[in-house]
């Protein structure tokens, strides 16, 4: 599984866990609306950094709470190493 996709599945997972919608998110983390849907349907090849603590602040868990999944293990996501020249 790609990272994007990944961090996708928890977003949503917690959303629904909390009972928050994904509009609220948006306001919450000062996104775009249609960001945070970009975002949630991996639309981005590569997630940015600070959107993805944005997004994790405002669900209100911690970073390690956040990634402390299973679906995180190296093994389980598929990434490719850049060759260096």
């Amino acid at each position: 599984m790609k990272l994007n996709k990944a961090f996708a599945l928890i977003v949503r997972e917690i959303l629904k866990e909390k009972k928050m919608t994904q509009y609220k998110l948006a306001q919450e983390t000062g996104l775009y609306h249609s960001t945070l849907t970009d975002i949630l349907n991996c639309k981005y090849k590569t997630a940015n950094f600070m959107n993805m603590a944005l997004i994790i602040r405002a669900l209100g868990v911690t970073m390690s709470e956040f990634f402390d999944s299973n679906l995180f293990d190296f093994k389980n996501l598929e990434y490719r190493r850049k060759m260096m020249i």
